[in-house]
């Protein structure tokens, strides 16, 4: 598999210095621009900071680039060409010479070819609402059982199926702990009533876990579960009412498929008169933070 590797990045790996790989579709679609290059910008500070190098990863016209300049993340920021391109995708996208905003399980892949061993991302995709009649299920879950690198997020998108998401996880052995919590977090609250079964105080041991997992050749992803910042959270039972009804809004367009999170994620936003973006950029930056920790720790 060929990459553009950015400088930075070919240097970190070249020298076996820590690198933290990031995900471009919340550049393309999680954010509205110029909230997108700001929110970049801080993550690469928040990088910067801990001496870890952040390797965002997308396709540009067919080419996969380890780690975005100015010129390709104004690109990804501001081009309307940019497609959501998910792991299933990926053949297609590079063959048809498609611009790409890479997805939790697309990141993860190419960040594993390419070496990089921890990825920190908002929320993961997960088990959809009516699943029974949709059968809709996010490839990040299938992802996350065949890849062994860190993912960090803080839970699942909360208009999600929590709880069957939960299930799938551990249907597909995914060993998932929880950092510095006990309950499965909700993106934009920090606790739920769903139990895990453990969890770590400290950078330490979430490695140790990930470096045991390697010694016995388990090829699922560790998932550490990192609660949004409590003074920057929403709690569950506001936000509950508002996704309740972006949901029906977007049932009644018919909108389905790899369109539902922009569009709900947009509906959150208006409805909570961007809360929900601050609540995002925040847990964003502050899985970045852990991200980048456990990569220095490594």
């Amino acid at each position: 598999m060929k990459f553009t590797l950015s400088k930075s990045v070919k240097d970190a790996i070249n020298n076996n210095k820590p690198v933290l790989a990031l995900e471009s579709t919340i550049i393309a679609s999680g954010m509205p621009y110029p909230q997108n290059i700001e929110f970049q910008n801080k993550a690469e500070r928040v990088c910067a900071s801990l001496g870890v190098v952040p390797a965002t990863i997308a396709i540009i016209k067919g080419v996969v680039h380890v780690g975005l300049g100015p010129k390709e993340l104004n690109f990804i920021a501001t081009n309307p060409s940019v497609k959501k391109i998910s792991k299933r995708e990926i053949g297609i996208c590079l063959e048809k010479n498609i611009s790409g905003a890479t997805t939790v399980s697309s990141t993860s892949h190419f960040a594993h070819l390419a070496g990089i061993k921890v990825f920190s991302t908002g929320g993961i995709g997960g088990v959809h609402r009516g699943y029974k009649t949709s059968l809709d299920m996010s490839q990040d879950l299938f992802s996350l059982s065949q890849t062994p690198i860190v993912v960090v997020c803080s839970g699942v998108k909360s208009f999600l199926n929590v709880e069957k998401t939960i299930e799938a996880l551990e249907t597909f052995g995914v060993t998932t702990v929880g950092y510095k919590t006990d309950t499965f977090p909700l993106f934009y609250s920090s606790k739920s009533n769903n139990k895990l079964q453990y969890s770590f105080n400290t950078v330490g041991g979430l490695v140790g876990t990930y470096r045991e997992n390697i010694k016995n050749q388990l090829q699922s992803s560790l998932l550490v579960l990192n609660p949004v910042p409590k003074k920057d959270e929403i709690l569950e039972e506001k936000i509950k009412n508002i996704i309740s009804k972006s949901i029906s809004k977007m049932e009644k367009l018919g909108i389905i498929g790899n369109k539902t999170t922009p569009f709900l994620l947009n509906e959150i936003a208006e409805k909570t008169k961007n809360k929900s973006l601050e609540t995002n950029i925040s847990l964003a930056l502050n899985n970045i933070k852990l991200g980048a920790k456990i990569a220095l720790e490594m």
